[in-house]
């Protein structure tokens, strides 16, 4: 059993930046590979970035490559989302995923918990 909570969300003008944070309890935090993903009204749920068990290693998602970067902190069993350069196109609502296993994946359906989602809402 895994809880996970989002927070650090809000409203951004384009061109700036917003740092979100997911805390989690539960089973032990540094079995887990984590996952952000992203929905936006009217879209599917699409993949952000993961992470691997270390933090040694990242995957992007092609359309946030370069601009975010995702990290984690197993001491503290929190995982983060740096996002620099917002667009408008990056509005959704955020939420964090957490994988019982080694192997980092990008789908939904791999992800065995989720966190409540936090909004992230970036003005032109």
């Amino acid at each position: 059993q895994v809880q996970l909570v989002e927070s650090g969300g809000g409203l951004v003008e384009a061109g700036g930046s917003l740092r979100l944070s997911c805390a989690a309890s539960g089973r032990t935090f540094s079995s887990n590979t984590m996952g952000w993903f992203r929905q936006a009204p009217g879209k599917e749920r699409e993949f952000v970035a993961a992470i691997s068990l270390s933090g040694s290693n990242t995957y992007y998602a092609d359309s946030v490559k370069g601009r975010f970067t995702i990290s984690r902190d197993n001491a503290k069993n929190t995982v983060y989302l740096q996002m620099n350069s917002l667009k408008p196109e990056d509005t959704a609502v955020y939420y964090c995923a957490a994988r019982l296993g080694i192997i980092m994946t990008m789908t939904t359906r791999t992800y065995d918990y989720w966190g409540q989602g936090t909004q992230v809402t970036v003005s032109s």
